[in-house]
């Protein structure tokens, strides 16, 4: 126990980020009083993290010591009321709109985390993850129901706290009994089997009655309150505050789009998208190489493949500033066309495995379906890409790396799904041919054809280059007249 509050103190990034947050909020605030309050509290915070610091080390050196208890009891207390004084402060300069910008941004992006580490079993990422997601949830709920006492009841509030009743009493218990069945299954000895998309649900559900409080509280906004807040209007919700430019919208700063916002990402983060980015050509050469040995007519499956395939390199084309796509809401409308195609695939395959006698093969492709379905979800969230851009203190800071890997990472593992199905398709459907027929192969699910190799002419043409040369040389041979070679012949002869 004394090691790990040892190594939580010691933690001093912790700090570094309420300055951050805090000298943040008084860069934005035109409350100067409330500018002073925030500074004098992390001011205070400053003083107050060595001598918590001291305390624990000296109670982990003396455990038994009643007086180093005490000791730290009390730095303890006074740390966690600081911190409470200088949240209250920045929530008093903050104003709700941004609070809740901020909130909703922050549950997508952890949301997207949780997504990554339950996929790859990481169950300390999970755990703290999705507590964050907890943490940040009852704080919304907290401050907007503080924010509705100084409405007098009615309609709009109503709206309100339904929405946040909702969330605090439907959506979070149902998260948190996904968080645990997760762990549960994925610490156990055997790792236990679980419904990923129940999970993946129950997180996205989360984000969801975020953006509704927002929507909620936004409903008596003027049109000027909302400062161009378009994204109001829509059904797919973006997090924008006046802290930072979102880029959704076509007009942003000078009037660049959201792919030229990626476009200026740092080097060190454009190297990091690129090393993702030449991990889904790998997977996608793989897709390429299956797709080509078969005819696509008569054959959905490989349409569909080729289709998805296309739109997922153009959405990773957008991760590096460029390809097609421009703003966030064609990015997302991408991710919806390849949640479509995947359905699609999905019914044809399904029905592929339905006339499959074989259950070992059937098996396999249902269980590559489901892939497909839990990747087409998960890119469909990690769609909403954050091309931020901050300016604090005259600097521009040009953000979104773990939204643009996270969407890399989703469309590989999606290309990956789609290889091993295709793949699977066919063997069903040999399995199929070797039981009823050779006419099973091309029943009316669809056809496999092996792709005809490219004609060639049997007798090589000549060129017309090639051929004016060749007259051009027989035109300059010697003419030997009859006499000539017949002398010619007699010498030889006399020899």
């Amino acid at each position: 126990m004394q090691s790990s509050l040892l190594s939580e103190v010691k933690k001093e990034n912790n700090l570094v980020l309420l300055r951050q947050v805090a000298n943040l909020a008084c860069s934005i605030s035109n409350n100067e009083e409330g500018v002073k309050l925030v500074r004098m509290a992390a001011t205070q915070i400053d003083s107050l993290c060595p001598q918590v610091i001291n305390a624990a080390l000296t109670l982990a050196a003396r455990p038994q010591s009643k007086v180093a208890q005490d000791n730290m009891d009390v730095f303890k207390d006074q740390w966690e009321k600081q911190v409470r004084v200088l949240t209250e402060a920045v929530d008093d300069i903050t104003s709700v709109d941004d609070f809740l910008s901020v909130s909703e941004n922050h549950i997508l992006e952890d949301v997207n985390k949780c997504v990554i580490a339950l996929q790859e079993g990481d169950v300390d990422t999970l755990d703290r993850t999705a507590g964050a997601i907890r943490g940040r949830a009852a704080r919304v709920i907290h401050i907007i129901n503080a924010e509705m006492e100084n409405y007098e009841a009615g309609v709009y509030t109503e709206k309100v706290l339904e929405a946040t009743k909702l969330l605090s009493e439907t959506v979070m218990p149902r998260f948190a009994e996904q968080v645990e069945v997760a762990i549960e299954a994925l610490s156990a000895n055997v790792p236990q089997p679980f419904e990923e998309n129940e999970f993946i649900d129950a997180s996205r559900l989360v984000y969801d009655g975020v953006r509704d409080i927002r929507k909620a509280v936004l409903m008596i906004r003027t049109p000027e309150e909302l400062e161009d807040d378009s994204d109001f209007e829509q059904e797919d919700y973006d997090v924008r505050s006046r802290t930072s430019v979102q880029t959704e919208d076509d007009q942003l700063i000078a009037g660049q789009s959201a792919r030229a916002i990626m476009a200026q990402l740092p080097q060190e983060e454009k190297a990091k998208i690129a090393e993702q980015v030449e991990i889904f050509h790998q997977e996608k050469s793989k897709l390429d190489a299956e797709v080509a040995k078969w005819d696509d007519s008569g054959n959905d499956i490989i349409v569909l493949a080729k289709q998805m395939c296309m739109i997922m390199m153009e959405m990773t084309d957008f991760t590096r500033g460029k390809g097609p796509l421009k703003n966030t809401s064609d990015v997302i409308n991408a991710a919806k066309k390849i949640a479509e195609a995947g359905s699609r695939m999905d019914k044809l395959a399904r029905a592929v495995a339905d006339q499959c006698p074989d259950s070992a093969c059937k098996q396999d492709l249902l269980a590559y379906l489901q892939r497909i379905a839990l990747y087409c979800h998960q890119l469909n969230i990690c769609s909403k890409v954050k091309a931020e851009v901050q300016n604090l203190g005259g600097e521009l800071i040009v953000s979104g790396l773990d939204s643009a890997t996270s969407l890399i990472q989703a469309a590989k593992n999606l290309m990956n799904a789609v290889v091993l199905t295709v793949k699977a398709s066919y063997v069903a459907s040999t399995k199929y041919q070797k039981v009823y027929g050779t006419a099973a192969v091309n029943s009316p699910v669809v056809s496999w054809k092996m792709k005809a190799p490219e004609k060639k002419p049997l007798v090589k043409r000549e060129k017309p280059e090639e051929f004016q040369t060749r007259v051009r040389r027989g035109s300059q041979k010697k003419h030997i007249s009859p006499v000539q070679a017949l002398s010619e012949f007699k010498a030889m002869d006399s020899f």
